[in-house]
């Protein structure tokens, strides 16, 4: 009897390829990979290729490449990536793009990969914070969270899966302890000193998996995972061990961090707000005790350090964010 056929949205990238990867590796075998991507002949779907995933085509902005990439689908990871193009709206549209075909494709179960909208919390006239394109305080957590009636709307069975930061930013996007011309290394968020919800990107697809695997149990849950909620005083300490040599912690003022003018700058700076401003909201819907039972090989901060410090150490001692 053939498996059911998983189909994950972005299988190249960083959520959507820990997925992918837990899935093939999975012993138990429970789901059939069709890995989608745009570059299907890109050396990461070969790569997935070669592991035993289906490789297919599939752009969010063509509909008709999702309806073709969901047939006989049985369940389906579903994400956007804001950060390619920097669009809230257009990240609705590619979130309305995604339900429709799912819902043609009578898919049976589908995981959407989103956050919070922010604007729950604070009213979009709410001078604490600035309002971005418009209509969004902050862009890429606001339109995934807006996006939740689009599934409910067409009758999906759709789990909500809420991810933490994650602590590969520390190394991707430069957002790791930086060396100031005294020759001192300073690890500066505009998050004050309240915890932090934070995960290792390869834990995602672990957790998400361990959710499909539960079928209907799972459909309509809002579930939240994190490895470790730390302060950023925490963090200091535990990158100073790793690194061997002091970290001194800098809390920003969002505006501060907003004004370093690189590009997401002012968008980052409201997420860190948000997140510290409604700290304990944010907090309570990423328990990492609920992580460690959907998978007990979650990393911690320390853990993941002990395994991505040396990426750090080589960063260039950039000034800036």
């Amino acid at each position: 009897m053939s498996r059911p056929i998983l189909a994950i949205l972005g299988a190249t990238g960083q959520q959507g390829g820990s997925l992918a990867r837990a899935a093939l590796a999975d012993p138990h075998r429970r789901f059939a990979v069709r890995a989608l991507t745009r570059r299907p002949q890109g050396a990461a779907a070969l790569s997935l290729s070669r592991a035993g995933a289906q490789v297919q085509h599939a752009d969010l902005d063509d509909p008709a490449s999702l309806a073709q990439a969901f047939a006989g689908a049985h369940a389906l990871f579903a994400m956007t990536n804001f950060w390619e193009h920097g669009s809230a709206e257009r990240e609705l549209v590619q979130a309305a793009n995604i339900a429709a075909a799912a819902r043609a494709n009578r898919v049976k179960h589908v995981m959407w990969s989103t956050l919070e909208d922010t604007r729950d919390f604070m009213a979009l006239h709410d001078p604490r914070m600035p309002t971005l394109q418009g209509r969004f305080k902050v862009p890429h957590l606001d339109a995934k969270g807006e996006s939740h009636r689009l599934f409910e709307d067409a009758g999906l069975p759709t789990t909500f899966l809420y991810l933490s930061f994650y602590w590969d930013n520390l190394i991707h996007f430069g957002m790791g302890p930086q060396r100031t011309a005294d020759g001192d290394l300073v690890f500066s968020l505009p998050i004050g000193d309240v915890p932090l919800p934070g995960m290792a990107a390869q834990d995602i697809g672990p957790c998400a998996l361990a959710l499909l695997a539960q079928g209907e149990a799972a459909v309509g849950q809002h579930v939240g995972i994190a490895g470790a909620h730390l302060t950023l005083t925490e963090m200091a300490h535990s990158l100073a061990r790793a690194l061997g040599e002091p970290v001194r912690p800098h809390a920003m003022a969002p505006a501060d961090y907003a004004r370093l003018g690189f590009a997401g700058a002012g968008e980052l700076a409201n997420m860190f707000q948000f997140k510290r401003d409604f700290n304990a909201a944010f907090r309570a819907r990423r328990p990492v005790d609920a992580t460690r039972r959907l998978h007990p090989g979650a990393l911690d901060f320390e853990a993941w350090l002990a395994r991505r410090a040396h990426e750090l150490a080589q960063q260039p001692a950039a000034a800036g964010h």
